[in-house]
């Protein structure tokens, strides 16, 4: 589980891009640079996780878990919030999050900026672009609320 339920987002989710690869949800996941996407269904309009240092610009973390399941043999776990591979996403660009996907190591605390790492983690270490701000320091369970804003 990356995402606690305790959510603040009412107009800061988008959902016109779509995902080709498998990812837990609370990631980082950036515009592919193949693809712009510039309406609703757009095929293009796509996001991943970013694989390098300065690997594209943030679209925003990601809200539903992308799975790749057969499914002639079982289905979605739409209660479990599991997208399949190649699906729509769900994708937060201004609201808060309580996530656990911080980089190892990494101790935040309230006001310190924050930023995506890699493979995605949310990170302390400047290195790429501000996605937003931590709200406080990390829980016992290693979870921290974050106020991500990307505009």
């Amino acid at each position: 589980m990356a995402l606690k339920g305790d959510r603040k987002y009412n107009i800061g989710v988008d959902i016109h891009y779509f995902m080709n690869e498998t990812a837990e949800r609370g990631v980082v996941v950036t515009h592919s640079t193949s693809a712009s996407g510039a309406f609703m269904d757009d095929a293009n309009a796509v996001v991943k996780v970013p694989t390098g240092t300065g690997d594209g610009v943030a679209a925003g973390l990601l809200l539903n878990d992308m799975v790749n399941l057969d499914l002639t043999r079982t289905h979605v776990n739409w209660h479990q919030d599991e997208v399949q591979l190649g699906g729509k996403v769900a994708v937060l660009h201004h609201g808060e999050v309580t996530t656990n996907k911080l980089k190892s190591g990494d101790t935040p605390s309230a006001g310190d900026s924050a930023y995506f790492d890699t493979n995605g983690e949310l990170t302390t270490s400047a290195g790429s672009a501000k996605v937003g701000r931590f709200l406080g320091s990390k829980d016992e369970d290693g979870y921290v609320k974050v106020h991500i804003n990307i505009s």
